[in-house]
């Protein structure tokens, strides 16, 4: 099969967040989609602490992103885990019905699940939804934008990551997967992932 038909299929970039018990986490989803006027479907890897929570909770939120998304917010969703840290430390934030979405976004909708659908390695969550609103006057990030101009990457939990088998040449990330191509050697210390934001010391040579 040529994977390269699959970049074709249109996506969006989201912040998909729920609850703990008392404390907020979420992640970052491009599979959204409107099923009726007042139902959609969001798709999340088994492995996501915020399947699991989803699950728990059977309510979520979608925050959905612009082209000007603040830096912290993709790294902190995208590629960090709600179970070591606490994704809304540094992220501004409003509570609605409960639950916490991120202030600087399009807007948000509140949602109940009341049906779910498990593949092989995903939970499709239908849900209804209850709530929404504006809160921003802004163009929303799609997923091309994403990978073209912000040079973002998949992580590997994501419904569209596909592994580059290519070799290349320079330095890996070891948690987002982002390639340094040179040596990095020569960044100083201060140097950080473009994506993840994760420090020089977390990537290994290739």
């Amino acid at each position: 099969m040529n994977n390269e038909i699959l970049k074709n299929i249109s996506y969006g970039v989201y912040a998909a967040t729920t609850k703990d018990n008392e404390k907020s986490t979420g992640c970052i989803v491009n599979s959204v989609m409107q099923v009726t006027q007042d139902s959609l479907a969001i798709s999340i890897n088994h492995d996501n602490y915020t399947n699991e929570c989803i699950k728990n909770n059977k309510k979520f939120a979608i925050s959905i992103l612009s082209e000007n998304v603040d830096d912290l917010i993709i790294p902190t969703f995208g590629f960090q885990t709600g179970r070591k840290i606490n994704k809304f430390e540094n992220i501004e934030k409003i509570t609605v019905d409960n639950v916490d979405v991120i202030k600087n976004s399009i807007g948000y909708l509140i949602c109940e699940v009341i049906n779910s659908i498990e593949t092989t390695t995903h939970t499709v969550f239908i849900a209804k939804i209850l709530d929404g609103d504006v809160l921003n006057n802004q163009t929303p990030m799609t997923y091309a934008y994403y990978h073209k101009v912000k040079k973002g990457t998949s992580p590997k939990n994501a419904p569209t990551y596909i592994e580059n088998k290519e070799q290349k040449q320079g330095y890996k990330c070891s948690v987002c997967g982002y390639i340094y191509e040179g040596n990095l050697e020569n960044e100083p210390d201060s140097f950080v992932c473009p994506i993840c934001k994760q420090p020089k010391s977390v990537f290994v040579k290739l």
